[in-house]
């Protein structure tokens, strides 16, 4: 059972997790936040130990034992711009990365738009999801996902799964991860408007697919190039020959 105690001490934000609701257990936190009328505080957080129809990106279903490791949402309400979207996404992948840096020295890399990798293994993914007014993104909920002392996995794996107590040798405390996590993605809430460049600088160097021969795989078509870079307002720049094109969506690997 997670210690709210231990998590709270640590918690140091003024409104992401401040509104902070643990449910045993969900069909789906991103669900229950975007659905629930109760709930729509600015930076309210709800975890559960269990989710039985947690997914991650394009559908795709998210299974995590219960008690071992994190999976949380995040309430965002205020107007976002749609390219400020993207780099909330980003920057929520950076905040995990860091907070994984910061506590266990860990080496992590970024694989575009939302796995955070180590050693090649995923340990975390996001999923946001968004309601709109116009042409104006009024709220975004924020997913995450991540592997914290789960030992084992089953099952066939686009990347291969890994979790923080096997790539650090020993189990951690969710609670101290959950809480740095929180401070961190606070900090990148809040300069998302005014210092994108920054987190997004940040961003690409955890990535090491840039400069690389890659393909991307969406639902329509298979794209082949190489990753340019992440321009201003977080989309993928292809290279293609001559030809660059912003890419909003896919599965990247290595060509």
């Amino acid at each position: 059972m997670l210690n709210i105690e231990e998590f709270d001490i640590k918690l140091d934000t003024d409104f992401i997790g401040r509104n902070f609701v643990f449910i045993e257990q969900l069909e789906s936190t991103n669900s229950f936040l975007m659905e629930n009328e109760f709930y729509q505080e600015n930076g309210t957080v709800v975890i559960s130990e269990y989710q039985s129809q947690g997914r991650g990106r394009r559908g795709r279903e998210w299974n995590s034992m219960p008690g071992q490791n994190l999976t949380f949402s995040m309430l965002l309400v205020r107007p976002y711009r749609p390219p400020e979207i993207n780099v909330l996404n980003l920057g929520a992948s950076l905040a995990i990365a860091q907070s994984i840096e910061n506590l266990y020295q860990l080496k992590v890399n970024l694989k575009w738009p939302n796995d955070v990798l180590i050693d090649n293994k995923k340990v975390a993914g996001i999923l946001l999801d968004s309601a709109s007014q116009g042409d104006r993104v009024s709220k975004v909920v924020v997913g995450m996902g991540i592997n914290v002392n789960q030992s084992g996995f089953e099952g066939e794996f686009l990347f291969q799964p890994t979790s923080i107590r096997r790539e650090f040798g020993q189990e951690v405390s969710r609670e101290r991860l959950l809480s740095e996590i929180l401070n961190n993605y606070e900090y990148i809430v809040k300069g998302s408007r005014y210092n994108a460049h920054k987190i997004l600088q940040d961003w690409k160097s955890r990535c090491k697919l840039l400069g690389e021969k890659i393909q991307i795989v969406s639902e329509k078509e298979t794209k082949y190039g190489i990753f340019d870079d992440i321009d201003e307002e977080g989309y993928l720049v292809l290279k293609s020959g001559e030809d660059y094109e912003r890419i909003s969506y896919g599965d990247v690997s290595l060509r």
